[in-house]
């Protein structure tokens, strides 16, 4: 049976998070996505570290945002190292908050994932985000600022390659990928990959809503905090990386007992990267169809977002549809003119 399951994109999508209203950060959140302006050249964009040290790799990111012809500036911290942490707490705050205040920084990039965000979020200047919203661009640990971002200033965030970069793994394609996010406004299509270990998870139908999510791992983990975003009608997109099918099971199934995987309007999945099972069990696939197959909406895998090679950007707070039959995810530009 085809399921079509089409929602409302507005206030009602982009109202209350689940924070009890009337709370401090209910009263200052915006109702409607906050889309930042698109880079152009000459921007300057700062590249930071809120969680795990950068190597010599970084170089090449930077190369890539110099190539856009945007003007790259380092966060004071951005080298620091403190146990497997880019620096103290306080000092990897403060570059979070420096380039959220610096007016003239119109982008802001992390330069890696690994853990530590979370650390931080509970001192980032919202006020100053909500003030002067800009590009923000990182994936995996940094989900739960993305999820910040969103549920507290309703900032589009973009879930694409960090600064750390690997030629192997976003070449060409990923970086006009990249570019064409952050800098222009034409719509983001992407296409099931067969190839993709996630293409055999699907649920038939078409489905409309925000895209929200990142990985799976972050979103888990953010139960019970302020970072991840109310779910309720939105397309879920998840990846994740490391981890075997069990581990889907487990977190699918505390999202389920929360109550936060009855809400959404669809599912969009990334790559499963490295993610194998004992001989004679299930695929992370087959964990997963388990576990959202039965929700009654429309899942589609096989999309190239996550920590596999080909990784392409999406912005995360824009509306966004998937068709399976099309195979595809077709999601409204993260930037304004």
């Amino acid at each position: 049976m085809t399921l079509t399951r089409r929602t409302v994109i507005g206030a009602a999508v982009a109202g209350a998070g689940s924070l009890a209203a009337g709370t401090p950060a209910q009263a200052f959140r915006p109702r409607a996505a906050v889309r930042p302006p698109a880079l152009r050249p000459g921007d300057r964009v700062r590249v930071i570290a809120p969680a795990g040290v950068p190597d010599t790799r970084l170089a090449r990111g930077i190369e890539i945002l110099e190539s856009f012809g945007l003007v790259v500036e380092p966060g004071e911290h951005l080298y620091d190292r403190y146990g497997y942490l880019a620096g103290t707490d306080e000092a990897r705050l403060a570059d979070l908050n420096a380039a959220f205040t610096d007016p003239g920084v119109r982008g802001v990039f992390a330069a890696r994932g690994g853990y530590g965000t979370q650390r931080i979020l509970d001192g980032l200047d919202l006020a100053a985000v909500r003030r002067d919203p800009r590009v923000f661009v990182g994936f995996s640990d940094l989900t739960a600022l993305i999820g910040r971002l969103w549920r507290d200033a309703r900032l589009v965030g973009f879930y694409g390659p960090m600064v750390n970069w690997t030629d192997s793994r976003t070449g060409p394609v990923e970086i006009e990928s990249l570019r064409a996010a952050i800098m222009t406004t034409a719509p983001i299509v992407l296409t099931r990959d067969p190839a993709e270990p996630s293409a055999a998870v699907e649920v038939p139908g078409t489905a409309t809503g925000t895209l929200l999510g990142g990985n799976l791992t972050m979103l888990q983990t953010s139960l019970g905090t302020g970072d991840l975003p109310d779910l309720r009608d939105a397309i879920l997109l998840f990846e994740d990386t490391d981890e075997g099918p069990y581990s889907y099971d487990r977190m699918l199934t505390q999202l389920r007992r929360a109550g936060i995987l009855e809400r959404v309007a669809g599912i969009a999945i990334g790559q499963f990267t490295n993610a194998s099972g004992g001989t004679g069990q299930w695929t992370a696939a087959q964990a997963v169809q388990d576990r959202v197959g039965d929700l009654g909406v429309p899942v589609l895998g096989g999309l190239r977002v996550g920590h596999g090679t080909g990784q392409l950007t999406v912005p995360l707070g824009t509306p966004a549809t998937i068709d399976t039959a099309a195979g595809t995810l077709t999601v409204r530009a993260g930037v304004r003119e």
